[in-house]
């Protein structure tokens, strides 16, 4: 009788979490009335709150995944009884980092990048530059240049003692060599070796200059690629749905990776060739780290250091398999749902009239779900050979992620400060702020598109360096929306070069927690990022120009004013 209390206590959970949807479905097929769908979703949450199987914060999300799949409530209607639709999406993409966090998923993707891209200097650079660029697709700017920081630390570091060995060595010989040949005039060699050990210094300087540079530039420039990279495009996506309600989904996953991934490619090769231009150009290639013995030391000595790395990690874990498949079904889900040029998954049966049940931000609460659900170790079927200490402990492993430990790494300062954003918006709009300063705006409205858009580009690039990013789009996205309005031009013309520009933050080391990092490893002075931070703005706002004017306009349809544009949130 103990032997049977103790498997029913073993499996207590297990059973509960995978079987009470189940036992519930005939609910829902039995009698298949709106009504019945939502007791469904009502009992089941009952359950996981009595029997705490899953944490009661997360068994809170279910109504936001569960009443837009069975066609209760469309997504934006649920998500408005917790916070915005847009906010759900950044906290569900917030939640999925956490864990690849967590499980050290993003270093390891790093590395095993790192070592195919190769070791030459220049090679490597672009390798650490792509690699900081799509983690900061997924995950925050932040947490992706804290990650990487240390690992080219490491590398410089023993690169710099490996040359410095090499010198002391190369230097014995070649004075042994001239001393028997008779050729010493001791003040003249003396002069030689103080004027080479400079040059090598300072580009020992300018190599980590070069590298810790690359590194946040790429953090910032990698967000703009998806739309929850970065706070300001996740500020373009909810003004969008509060200033034009009508405008459906414009703006999308999918359609925004369409416009900004190739946008971000050219920027960061661009700033990968300015970089190299102006920290490790000619004279750079002429000394020591690119020629003869050193090259090759340090090839070398940078795959070493990279391959000990990776060894650290170990094999990929079974946490770290269920977090890469969670994340690639987070990815796949996104593109898929409404992909734009043909139907997605979300048409075969959450679409009805002119309602979409189901949106971006149920796919990242789906996952963020999953999460709290998939095991983080491989369950024990072998009951006949366990232990009774063994069988005391739940067939159920814990999940990938925990509540407490979420609770403590979730960034909610910025969910709030998004909130703000939008009931500032919201505030503008219906106020009539927005509309008295765009008829201020007067100048503007006598120049082309294409120039406006020139203006507010470098306008917002320069107030972001001194100012937070989601705070500037924040503010100036209401007033460009009414300007476009009252002159006639599709308000993304003007929204997306504000969003877009928000992010080219590259002069100063406040600008954005990227740059304060990379600043506070010591090797960059403010002089530095000014000097290479003002063009970096300047081939930021030229990549925004060019890409909103070509294929910006044809995806987005800027050429024509929409019906949409005409309606508000306050007339509707």
């Amino acid at each position: 009788m103990a032997s049977v209390k103790t498997y029913v206590t073993k499996l207590k959970s297990f059973v509960i979490l995978f079987f009470s949807p189940i036992l519930l479905l005939p609910l829902i097929i039995l009698i298949p009335d709106k009504f019945a769908r939502c007791a469904y979703v009502i009992i089941l949450m009952a359950i996981y709150w009595c029997t705490d199987v899953i944490p009661v914060a997360i068994t809170s999300l279910l109504p936001a995944l569960l009443f837009p799949l069975l066609k209760v409530l469309d997504s934006k209607q649920v998500c408005m009884q917790y916070m915005k639709d847009t906010n759900m999406l950044f906290l569900g993409s917030l939640t999925v980092a956490v864990a690849v966090e967590r499980w050290k998923l993003h270093k390891r993707i790093a590395l095993r990048m790192l070592l195919y891209v190769g070791t030459q200097p220049s090679r490597l650079m672009l390798g650490f530059m792509f690699v900081t660029a799509f983690l900061s697709m997924w995950i925050s700017n932040t947490a992706t240049t804290a990650m990487m920081m240390p690992i080219v630390e490491a590398m410089l570091e023993q690169i710099v003692a490996t040359h410095a060995a090499l010198d002391t060595c190369q230097g014995t010989l070649e004075l042994s060599d001239k001393a028997k040949a008779g050729e010493f005039p001791g003040n003249q060699v003396m002069f030689e070796d103080i004027t080479v050990q400079k040059q090598e210094d300072e580009d020992t300087k300018n190599m980590y200059k070069a590298m810790h540079l690359c590194v946040c530039y790429a953090a910032s420039i990698g967000g703009t690629a998806t739309l929850t990279g970065t706070g300001p495009n996740v500020v373009l996506l909810g003004q969008m749905q509060e200033l034009f309600p009508d405008s459906k989904e414009v703006l999308n996953f999918a359609s925004w990776f369409g416009y900004a991934f190739p946008n971000m490619l050219i920027m960061l090769m661009l700033s990968w060739l300015w970089l190299q231009c102006f920290y490790m150009g000619s004279k750079f290639k002429k000394s020591c780290i690119c020629c003869g013995q050193k090259k090759q030391s340090t090839k070398k000595l940078a795959f070493k250091v990279l391959q000990e790395e990776h060894k650290k990690l170990g094999p990929l874990t079974y946490p770290e398999y269920n977090v890469l498949f969670c994340f690639v079904l987070l990815i796949i889900l996104w593109f898929s749902r409404d992909p734009g040029f043909t139907p997605g998954w979300l048409s075969i049966a959450w679409v009805d009239g002119r309602t979409n049940y189901v949106t971006d931000a149920t796919v990242a609460i789906f996952v963020a779900i999953l999460l709290f659900i998939v095991p983080s170790q491989k369950p024990k079927f072998n009951f006949s050979s366990q232990t009774e200490e063994e069988r005391k402990i739940p067939f159920y492993p814990p999940p990938l992620l925990d509540w407490k430990y979420t609770q403590e790494k979730m960034p909610w300062s910025i969910v709030l400060l998004l909130g703000g954003g939008f009931a500032m918006a919201k505030g503008c709009e219906t106020s009539g702020l927005s509309e008295w300063m765009a008829r201020h705006m007067e100048p503007l409205n006598s120049m082309k598109p294409s120039t406006i858009t020139l203006v507010l580009s470098c306008l917002i690039a320069l107030i972001t360096e001194c100012t937070s990013n989601v705070a500037t789009t924040t503010l100036f996205l209401p007033i460009f929306a009414a300007m476009a309005r009252s002159i006639g031009i599709h308000p993304l013309y003007v929204m997306i070069p504000c969003a877009m520009s928000a992010s080219l933050a590259f002069m100063l080391p406040v600008a954005t927690p990227p740059n304060a990092i990379v600043f506070a490893y010591g090797h960059l002075k403010i002089v530095d990022m000014v000097k290479t931070g003002s063009v970096m703005n300047f081939i930021g706002v030229a990549c925004v120009f060019l890409s909103v004017n070509t294929w910006g306009r044809s995806l987005f349809k800027l050429d024509e004013f929409p019906d949409w544009a005409n309606s508000t949130s306050i007339n509707t």
